[in-house]
């Protein structure tokens, strides 16, 4: 082990979680490439049992696991919860969802042969992690990656190594080989090492933009590697025609603020009707105002906790105060607290009359607010940006639905609903900077096995019967 220590803070308290050295990526990629095959050729049956058995290990974990999250990531116990419930689920849901998309088939062909269609594992993958579900998110890619029947090679973030080893160890309790789950610590180091590795076949991305459009330049030459790309959002949430603008305003908040903003579905743009605009802002901060932002062990439950860290909280108070030199109005300050700790309060600049848009994802509690006179209007706006991810559009005419989901250009498209929380049993994915059209959650299945198509008979029968010379040679 060679580098720089890793140290896990808790963003709360500052105080050290857990601390360690960086691993070796060459032996962590040849332990996984000595195993994969072993558990490949294991029947699906098997694998299936395997890991329903991990799903029991982090259900008899999971008090453990919840608090885990919670003092590393900083988010509330209710949201460490759920991310642990996602874990669990993640199996039932990743099962039925290899069945459907993977499943084999067979058909007659010509000269008593069969056409069959089964899917194979690549070998073995690299899955990159991010912090703000530093087990939900990853385990999305391991799971279905296992079940296929690959080995796996996780580089969490190194924000949040602690529950990354954690969730490694609940697979090897539950059977599934050491070999087949190997974990890298590190940091960018390291990440920049696994994914140009000889030793994978293929890398498994969510994180930034910015490090997916690093790695698509990175594979542009190699095309034999499957490479899937989960990354972030400048995502709109339209506002029309509704007459219940509390509703709407929660839909707003639970959408721009939920995990403090650190989720890759977070509204980053709301986008509202210039008649509805005035209104809709009083309600909305009638809830900010309330909103308790906290340590994620409060009693009552907070709503927000802290960002990742204080360089995260540093770089979004100089994201919001270039917002206003670029022209946005404040109509809700971003603050902070506790000057050393990385707690932001709920904010929203109106950016209407602004010189100019960053179109950037802005990874934490900020919302830009822009008015439209015309659903038209509302409509460009929510496409102008380089990204795909998310969009929501809060209405009560099924006909601006109808428009909204034709012309918008995202991979989730919701009605009356917050632009987050997407189904883990639906393909959660984007476009533009947004993805490389490999959809994860139920389409994981997709990227984590490739079909093979084989023409079969059970005896050689074959003849040519055109283009030869007669044995005689009478021609």
């Amino acid at each position: 082990m060679t580098g720089q220590e890793i140290l896990s803070i808790e963003p709360a308290t500052g105080a050290v979680l857990w601390r360690g050295m960086p691993h070796d990526v060459d032996a962590e990629v040849a332990r996984a490439r000595e195993s994969w095959a072993a558990w490949a050729s294991q029947p699906l049956a098997f694998r299936i049992e395997t890991l329903r058995r991990f799903a029991n290990v982090v259900r008899q974990r999971a008090d453990a696991l919840t608090d885990l999250i919670a003092r590393e990531t900083g988010k509330p116990l209710w949201d460490a919860r759920g991310e642990v419930e996602a874990v669990i689920a993640k199996v039932d849901i990743s099962v039925t969802a290899y069945s459907e998309r993977t499943g084999q088939r067979r058909s007659e062909s010509p000269m008593n042969a069969r056409m069959a269609l089964r899917h194979k594992p690549h070998g073995v993958l690299a899955v990159l992690g991010p912090y703000n579900f530093p087990a939900h998110l990853p385990n999305g890619h391991i799971v279905p990656a296992l079940l296929a029947g690959n080995a796996v090679v996780f580089k969490p973030s190194e924000k949040t190594p602690a529950t990354a080893e954690f969730l490694v160890q609940c697979y090897h309790a539950a059977g599934v080989p050491e070999g087949c789950v190997r974990l890298v610590i590190g940091g960018p180091d390291e990440g920049k090492a696994l994914a140009a590795h000889d030793g994978i076949d293929g890398l498994l991305f969510t994180g930034s933009a910015r490090t997916g459009l690093a790695l698509n330049r990175l594979y542009a030459d190699r095309p034999e590697k499957i490479l899937a790309l989960e990354m972030g959002g400048n995502n709109p949430i339209v506002v029309w025609d509704t007459p219940d603008l509390h509703t709407a305003a929660v839909l707003v908040v639970q959408s721009a603020f939920t995990t403090s903003g650190q989720r890759c579905t977070a509204a980053r743009r709301l986008i509202v009707d210039a008649a509805l605009a005035d209104p809709l802002i009083a309600e909305i901060r009638k809830l900010t105002d309330r909103m308790i932002v906290g340590e994620p062990h409060a009693d009552p439950q907070p709503f927000m906790g802290p960002v990742i860290d204080n360089d995260t909280a540093d770089m979004l108070t100089e994201s919001f105060l270039a917002l206003m030199t670029m022209g946005g109005r404040p109509l809700k300050h971003l603050e902070r607290p506790i000057d050393d700790r990385p707690f932001l309060t709920p904010s929203l600049i109106d950016m209407t009359g602004a010189r100019e848009r960053a179109d950037v994802e802005l990874f934490g509690p900020i919302l830009q607010l822009y008015r439209a006179e015309s659903f038209d209007e509302a409509m460009n706006e929510a496409n102008a940006t380089r990204y795909g991810l998310s969009a929501s559009l809060i209405s009560q005419d099924p006909r601006r639905y109808d428009a909204f989901w034709a012309n918008i250009r995202a991979g989730i498209i919701n009605w009356n609903r917050p632009t987050n929380g997407a189904a883990s049993n639906a393909p959660f994915g984007g476009v533009g900077w947004s993805g490389n059209h490999r959809p994860a959650a139920y389409y994981a299945a997709d990227y984590c096995a490739y079909p093979v198509a084989s023409n079969e008979a059970e005896q050689a029968r074959a003849s040519i019967g055109v283009g030869l010379r007669d044995i005689d040679g009478d021609r």
